[in-house]
């Protein structure tokens, strides 16, 4: 583009005559000419770069990739152990299909915890008059066992292993809970129970004491 150039000029550039005035423009416009030149090299370089950045590499081959372009897959092939017991604590409902098949052979156990999904469970499993008053276990908690899941299937299938009671109260919930983080919350067996001070009231020795930590 043409570039106009204004130049400033006092009573000493007017003694000087006209040859100074020009002189000092055609240096201001090599000056500016040189600075275009170099600026317009440095976004040409630099154009060419991001170009080449943005765009990436194009290969057919995708090993010659480098790997900042690579997604990593992987695949479950074993599983080594299963830390999840497969239990949950829920309330069973009647199907909403009531002219399906599977309603008449199945009930529907809906998890407490979301993160377990919603299993079929054998009517055979549930109370005997479940399928005539449902309403009446609606605030019964459950234990369901998952035993397995089909591919093609959007509901585990499962078995019920017992009756906790009303929800809300704290033996059933804590039942619940601890059914399924898998604690053995059982009796001690008469053997652990035979390893106890038998004379009662049993009190700690100055002696143990004295070697002890104390963290009462």
């Amino acid at each position: 583009p043409d570039v106009i150039i204004e130049a400033q000029f006092d009573d000493n550039d007017a003694e000087h005559g006209q040859d100074h005035l020009q002189d000092t423009l055609t240096d201001d416009i090599k000056k500016l000419s040189l600075d275009t030149g170099e600026k317009g090299k440095a976004a040409g370089v630099t154009g060419v770069h991001r170009t080449k950045q943005d765009d990436g590499p194009k290969v057919n081959d995708p090993r010659l990739l480098p790997d900042e372009f690579l997604q990593r897959t992987a695949k479950v092939v074993y599983i080594l152990e299963k830390k999840h017991s497969r239990a949950a604590t829920g309330f069973i409902k009647l199907l909403a299909d009531r002219n399906s098949e599977l309603f008449k052979r199945c009930a529907m156990f809906s998890p407490v915890d979301h993160r377990v999904p919603r299993v079929y469970v054998p009517l055979a499993d549930c109370p005997p008059d479940f399928v005539t008053k449902p309403e009446a276990y609606s605030q019964m908690l459950f234990i369901c066992r998952i035993v397995d899941w089909k591919e093609d299937s959007n509901f585990a299938s499962g078995q019920l292993c017992k009756s906790l009671g009303q929800a809300g109260e704290i033996e059933p919930e804590s039942e619940g809970i601890l059914t399924e983080y898998g604690v053995d919350f059982s009796d001690f067996s008469p053997e652990v129970l035979e390893c106890l001070p038998q004379n009662l009231p049993w009190v700690i020795s100055p002696g143990e004491l004295a070697k002890r930590r104390d963290l009462r």
